[in-house]
């Protein structure tokens, strides 16, 4: 069952893959970059991997995107710190490749070859790892064989794996398990998700329940964060500050009434907007709704601040920085398709807020069941969340005490697959 999962994979799925994507790739830029990008990929990586000294034991990282290399920099950068070692980080993202292209904790940073089987076989013998570590869930079967053949020893690292996953249906199952056996060790976010590979009967021991890296991740930036100072301090000072970070215009529809309606009781009220998206259209759009009812200012233009009670950002890579100025948050996504990253505002010790769909985040609907984190499902929800937190000083302490010990109590993740790293090096 498993070579004839592996001749339809190979003959039919791959093809059509890459049929596909060259396709989509004339109308879309982003997947047209990706494969551009991959036309030297070979060369490259034989270029870059000259360069390194042979004495080093190599480590390869492969994350999809920039999410999941997220979780992985935390590992990078303590492997870094103790072991004299090289570091390949591969993607299969444009957006992940290119802007991590700058990473100062690789060595080599390439994207990952289509999973072909020539293309693995020969991506492999060239880059010839020590130890090879997958992010979460890209994991790609030729190539996965391909390392598995070499007996080079491969981790699956902050594995998730969800009860109604396809990957557990009666077609795919018996694949996926040859897959996940394939891996030397498989370290889960949680003793459910253990529980999930468990279930697909793969080898209980290569499982284990270590935690997951974004605490770490979150944690390691919030210090950092803490340090920068991109609001001038007398702009906020004896203000009340509400972060709506992320937004989408479905979460806006929401957010903005109710921020309208309570700016008529909390004066001292300020609300940080940062869209998820802050192109121009954007930003007027969120200006040309305030017009005539609150006074807005966009980011960059804070050094002509004249009280306005709404800041518009509109500039990318800060959201994590502006969450330490707040008292509330809202996390976008929530009324779109799915919640974004309510760690980046919890680990501040502040309540979060966030809409209802949140089905794709295990930390939101932990942080809601503790207290630390409020679902609202409509504009009179929003506004007896927000009135009742920015007038009850001591609800949104309490509320934002639970969401700091939430994300300080699952801190130590990347501490435990450095110990499962150096039993392979």
């Amino acid at each position: 069952m498993d070579k004839i999962c592996f001749l339809i994979y190979n003959i039919i799925l791959i093809p059509g893959m890459f049929v596909f994507l060259r396709i989509i790739g004339l109308f879309n830029k982003k997947i047209r970059k990706g494969i551009i990008g991959r036309k030297k990929v070979y060369e490259n990586i034989i270029i870059d991997a000259a360069k390194l000294d042979k004495r080093k034991k190599l480590i390869w990282f492969h994350s999809s995107s920039m999410g999941e290399f997220e979780q992985a920099k935390p590992i990078i950068e303590k492997l870094k710190s103790e072991q004299d070692v090289n570091i390949l980080v591969t993607f299969f993202s444009p957006s992940g490749y290119e802007n991590s292209k700058k990473y100062p904790f690789a060595d080599i940073i390439s994207y990952i070859p289509f999973d072909t089987k020539f293309n693995a076989e020969r991506f492999i013998s060239i880059v010839n790892p020590n130890l090879a570590i997958i992010m979460r869930y890209d994991i790609w079967p030729n190539i996965i064989k391909a390392i598995s053949s070499k007996n080079i020893p491969i981790l699956l690292v902050d594995a998730t794996l969800r009860h109604n996953s396809l990957r557990k249906s009666l077609l795919l199952r018996s694949f996926h398990r040859t897959l996940f056996n394939y891996f030397t060790r498989i370290l889960t976010v949680s003793e459910s998700d253990a529980k999930e590979f468990l279930s697909l009967r793969v080898d209980e021991k290569k499982v284990r329940a270590v935690g997951d890296t974004r605490f770490d991740r979150v944690y390691q930036k919030s210090i950092s964060a803490k340090q920068k100072n991109i609001i001038k301090p007398e702009i906020l000072k004896d203000k009340k500050v509400f972060i709506a970070g992320s937004t989408w215009e479905q979460d806006e529809e929401v957010i903005f009434p109710a921020f309208e309606k309570l700016t008529k009781y909390e004066k001292d009220l300020i609300m940080i907007v940062v869209p998820h998206e802050p192109s121009l259209i954007t930003i007027e759009k969120i200006e040309n709704y305030f017009a005539k009812k609150i006074k807005t200012i966009r980011f960059s233009y804070l050094n002509d601040y004249q009280n306005e009670q709404i800041i518009i950002v509109d500039s990318i890579g800060i959201l994590l920085t502006l969450y330490a100025y707040g008292d509330v948050a809202f996390v976008g996504g929530s009324f779109k398709q799915n919640v974004h990253n309510v760690l980046e505002a919890a680990v501040y010790g502040i309540p979060v807020i966030f809409g209802p769909k949140i089905h794709n985040s295990q930390e939101a609907k932990a942080l809601a069941n503790s207290g630390g984190g409020i679902i609202i499902k409509n504009k009179k929800d929003a506004y007896r969340t927000l009135r009742t937190l920015f007038q009850n000083d001591e609800i949104r302490k309490q509320k934002g005490q639970i969401a700091y010990e939430f994300v300080n109590k699952n801190i130590g993740a990347t501490q435990k697959i450095i110990q499962e790293i150096y039993n392979y090096l």
